[in-house]
């Protein structure tokens, strides 16, 4: 399955628009970080920072970029690690300075090592730097120190920035609604995590280890041209499906239990995100049944729900709701609806939201709040999940007993259309009946 591409001119776009965003008056600073040491000399495998990747394509570490709107030369620049034929024998090639300019489309590109020789400049003359501090504290510090020494210089030309703005308040106002070229790689992340889902459902067995069937999840994802996860992967049975980022995926799967997967496929720096709860033995239980039915009907009653101009509090609030009324149904909680919602004794069986935005990163960028303070409303292009859950610790007090050690979440992805929803994960299989179809398919 081949990823949609993501071209020059993409990324060209999105540059002129932060651009037209930022305003002549501020300059903005991006950075992506360094490799990460693992242990001894091995480094984890890199991620670029979405934000600095989102606006270049570029994907190399140690890089910092810097926008200057208005400026009559060098309106954006890449700091980058210069070629070094001895090191890309070992670690791989590299743009270069070179590179940054010819195929990444930048003005102008210099090697990092000259970052703190020349972006006092590049920042001279501006209000406003949009840098996000407390992400590294190392540039926090030497950026700080740049801004300290242009104020002190002042008198002898150049005028120094005043303030610095957060800059997730312009860029990721811009990465919320997502562009063409955006959406067809993340319904591309969805049939991949369709494929892997389906392809743990036939392996999911009693006997059977989390670990192997994180592996076919992985397996599948790279088969079909996916980096791999976009989050790690949880893998959870038995009492595990009750622990909601259980990641150490290393228990044998019991008779009996069912099996949560918590798992999306990244295409070029895009995640799906999909949650799906089978029995492994293909049959659910009585009591297993009864509580993936109440998640059911919530996940769908919420899908069902779901348009522009609605609000992703008053998804949380229907589908809590919802899901109150059956944990009364089940014997979990007693007394009235509105009793529980107003006590939050719910939460002890469903402790997350309902919704989070998903794109470039899991828990991807944009305020959920509009400028008034008030929850925003959806909007044509924007990415959210819908992931309702009930989980029943093993040791959870006043409960009936049948019900201990039972967790379940379902998770889809859906694009807000202009006139509703488009569900890019329904092929994978959810209902009841569906699920232990695909369960017991050879």
């Amino acid at each position: 399955m081949s990823e949609a591409p993501v071209s020059t001119l993409d990324f060209a776009r999105r540059r002129a628009a932060y651009i037209n965003a930022l305003g002549p008056r501020a300059c903005a600073i991006l950075t992506s970080p360094p490799e990460a040491r693992r242990n001894g000399d091995v480094t984890f495998p890199f991620r670029p920072s979405s934000d600095l990747y989102y606006l270049t394509g570029f994907g190399e570490p140690d890089t910092v970029l810097v926008v200057r709107p208005g400026a009559t030369s060098e309106e954006t620049v890449l700091f980058v690690r210069p070629r070094d034929p001895e090191r890309e024998v070992w670690d791989g090639r590299r743009a270069g300075t070179d590179g940054a300019i010819a195929d990444y489309g930048i003005a102008a590109s210099y090697p990092i090592a000259e970052l703190c020789e020349r972006l006092p400049g590049l920042m001279t003359g501006f209000d406003e730097v949009h840098y996000t501090t407390g992400v590294d504290p190392d540039f926090d510090a030497r950026l700080l120190a740049m801004l300290a020494n242009l104020r002190a210089r002042e008198r002898k030309g150049g005028k120094a920035p005043r303030r610095i703005v957060d800059h997730v308040a312009t860029l990721h106002e811009m990465r919320l609604i997502k562009q063409p070229e955006e959406i067809a790689l993340l319904r591309t992340a969805a049939a991949i995590t369709a494929e892997a889902h389906l392809a743990a459902m036939k392996l999911a067995a009693p006997g059977i280890s989390e670990h192997q069937l994180e592996a076919v999840i992985d397996y599948t994802f790279r088969r079909r041209g996916g980096v791999g996860p976009g989050y790690p992967s949880i893998v959870g049975s038995g009492d595990n499906t009750t622990i909601l980022h259980y990641i150490e995926n290393s228990a044998t799967v019991g008779d009996g239990d069912l099996v949560l997967i918590d798992a999306g496929c990244e295409v070029a720096f895009y995640t799906a995100d999909v949650t799906r709860t089978y029995p492994a033995t293909g049959q659910f239980s009585g009591p297993q049944r009864a509580i993936y039915e109440v998640v059911l009907d919530a996940q769908i009653a919420a899908i069902d729900m779901t348009r522009p101009g609605l609000t992703l509090d008053a998804i949380h609030e229907a589908c809590t709701r919802k899901l109150v009324a059956g944990m009364i149904d089940l014997g979990l909680l007693s007394g009235s609806v509105d009793e529980r919602l107003a006590d939050d004794s719910y939460k002890k069986f469903y402790m997350h939201r309902t919704s989070h935005w998903l794109g470039m990163d899991v828990h991807d960028a944009g305020s959920y709040l509009s400028d008034g303070g008030e929850p925003r409303p959806l909007a044509p292009g924007m990415v959210i999940t819908i992931e309702p859950g009930i989980y029943v610790a093993r040791d959870a007090e006043n409960v009936p007993d049948a019900f201990r050690g039972i967790g379940v979440r379902i998770e889809d992805d859906l694009l807000i259309t202009e006139t509703g929803v488009e569900n890019l994960t329904a092929a994978i299989p959810k209902t009841v009946a569906d699920l232990e179809a695909a369960c017991r398919a050879p």
